[in-house]
């Protein structure tokens, strides 16, 4: 067992990984050895949501002075009724 080949994969620490690596790969289960395992094709998790592209930026910027309008009418309307005032 201890002579058996070490993965060597980066890890957070900044070490090597010396877990034994899996039977005719180079890497541990945990670092690509075992099958199913690692990054999937074509980079997929950097797949980008759009949250903060200009567009949807000035989009949120648009409903949130909407929103404020509204809100100022709704006051005004508001202050201006008259079942609010007493005689």
């Amino acid at each position: 067992m201890a002579a058996s080949p070490r993965c060597g994969a980066g890890t957070r620490g900044g070490l090597a990984c010396r877990a034994p690596a899996v039977r005719g790969k180079p890497r541990c289960r945990m670092h690509g050895g075992a099958p199913g395992s690692g990054a999937p094709w074509g980079n997929r998790n950097a797949h980008k949501h759009g949250v903060f592209t200009q567009e949807r930026i000035a989009e949120r910027r648009a409903i949130r002075q909407l929103l404020d309008e509204a809100g100022k009418l709704r006051r005004e309307m508001a202050s201006d009724d008259p079942r609010d005032q007493t005689a």
